[in-house]
């Protein structure tokens, strides 16, 4: 890339903005041009902004903190100043769905941390290893949206990066039941341990809308593109439980497969290791080179040794064995905030910008 594209961020100054911000830090096909948050952000530094509230483990970037946050609902005026953004706005679900609607409209792409489009029948939900061809709806949404580079695209919920990639990985086995309880870290609700000491010791066996989004969500990776719409797939039947836990990164899943095809344990951990997908293939600034590893001993994945692998990009699983009940059961790992929220995202952009879907405006 010989010019770096024009990025904002929206929802700058939240704890999946920030990660964005931190992501974003010396990319080499982007740069942060502009932040934009609330109307009470509006008009102070990006740093002033933020004040105390940073909450990502290494420093602020230098080359932010001096950017003026704008409003984001000045939308003809953001999006003059970028290419694309990211969005991770915190609103509710129709002012989500709107605004995204109109920086698209507004001939600049949107690539969403956020659920409100996740099921919109045009709107591509991708994890670029398992369904990169569900891109291939954007051209119908721009004739929906009445558009020509303008378009939305998101990524899928971050509670299931570390089991939807796996039952990707043995699709050959054919996997049709699947009981899956995620453990999820408390930073899952744009928290820290500051913000939240009563999680600390404390286990709550409640997230809302989040095992919804769990059962349903993987459907529609797997599903497939039938007349400019996304039609979910209807196996394998997934139910979950979702519990917070006092954990600040790194969402668990303990889950439960059964399989047509009854595979060996070796054939299982052979798929895992060796599954790539276009990411890898194109070597794309954010991929990890090993998407998914397999940890041998009785005690991993553990959130302290296995939740940065692969810079956060990359899916930890252990403990493969088979079951009294159901086939197989297993542990997996996956960071909530990058693969599961801001890198997974970038991700998305990097694939979106190599097949041409996102460039520059002039």
């Amino acid at each position: 890339m010989e010019k770096k594209l024009k990025v904002g961020v929206l929802g700058a100054t939240g704890m999946v903005g920030q990660r964005f911000i931190s992501l974003l830090e010396n990319h080499p096909w982007y740069e942060v041009v502009t932040v934009a948050a609330s109307p009470r952000s509006a008009g102070k530094t990006y740093e002033e902004a933020v004040g105390d509230r940073w909450k990502m483990t290494t420093p602020m970037p230098e080359a932010v903190k001096k950017l003026t946050v704008m409003n984001v609902n000045e939308v003809e005026k953001v999006a003059a100043s970028v290419d694309f953004v990211f969005s991770a706005v915190d609103m509710t679900k129709e002012e989500i769905k709107a605004i995204e609607e109109a920086y698209a409209k507004m001939e600049t792409p949107v690539v969403s941390n956020n659920s409100a489009h996740r099921w919109t029948p045009d709107v591509p939900m991708v994890v670029p290893e398992i369904n990169p061809e569900h891109f291939e709806v954007i051209k119908d949404q721009r004739k929906r949206l009445g558009t020509e580079r303008g378009f939305i695209a998101v990524k899928p919920n971050c509670s299931i990066q570390s089991y939807a990639p796996v039952l990707t990985a043995w699709k050959e086995f054919e996997p049709y039941e699947v009981v899956a309880t995620t453990y999820q870290a408390i930073s899952g609700a744009g928290k820290t341990f500051k913000d939240w000491p009563e999680m600390e010791g404390n286990i709550i066996p409640y997230i809302g809308g989040e095992e919804e989004k769990s059962e349903q969500e993987p459907l529609r990776l797997w599903g497939k593109v039938e007349n400019g719409e996304i039609v979910k797939a209807n196996e394998p039947v997934i139910t979950c439980q979702c519990i917070r836990v006092p954990v600040l990164n790194g969402h668990t899943a303990a889950v439960f497969v059964k399989f047509r095809k009854k595979p060996t344990k070796e054939e299982l951990i052979e798929r895992l290791v060796s599954f790539k997908g276009l990411p890898q293939e194109l070597e794309l600034p954010s991929a990890p080179k090993q998407f998914i590893q397999y940890l041998n001993e009785d005690n991993r994945p553990q959130v302290t040794m296995d939740v940065d692998f692969e810079h956060g990009m990359g899916v930890s699983i252990g403990r493969l064995r088979e079951d009294t009940v159901y086939d197989y059961k297993f542990v997996g790992l996956s960071h909530n905030t990058v693969r599961g929220a801001a890198g997974g995202a970038v991700l998305c952009a990097e694939l979106l910008t190599a097949q041409g879907y996102i460039q520059a405006k002039s």
